[in-house]
């Protein structure tokens, strides 16, 4: 394990815990904006109104990197139910 689990990026194509984090933060940040009139520029989009559900996409899409890092960081992964075969 990473000494700086910011740093720790485990098997996500190089994106750091510290990265999904911003990313998600950028999201969040963009939906408030297009909520309240304004417009969010991320990277070289500039997002309105119309492209709210594009943000809400990528809310959902960060939200779970970030879990998931969190997740692999803590050494829980993801959980998996198993039933029985009777």
């Amino acid at each position: 394990m990473a000494a700086d689990l910011g740093e720790y990026n485990g098997s996500m194509a190089g994106i750091t815990l510290a990265i999904a984090t911003e990313r998600l933060n950028d999201y969040l940040d963009a939906e408030l904006k297009i909520l309240s009139g304004q417009e969010k520029t991320i990277g070289t989009r500039t997002l309105k109104r119309a492209d709210l559900g594009e943000v809400r996409a990528g809310i959902e899409m960060w939200n779970r990197r970030v879990q998931d890092l969190n997740n692999r960081i803590s050494g829980r992964g993801r959980g998996v139910t198993l039933r029985p075969n009777f």
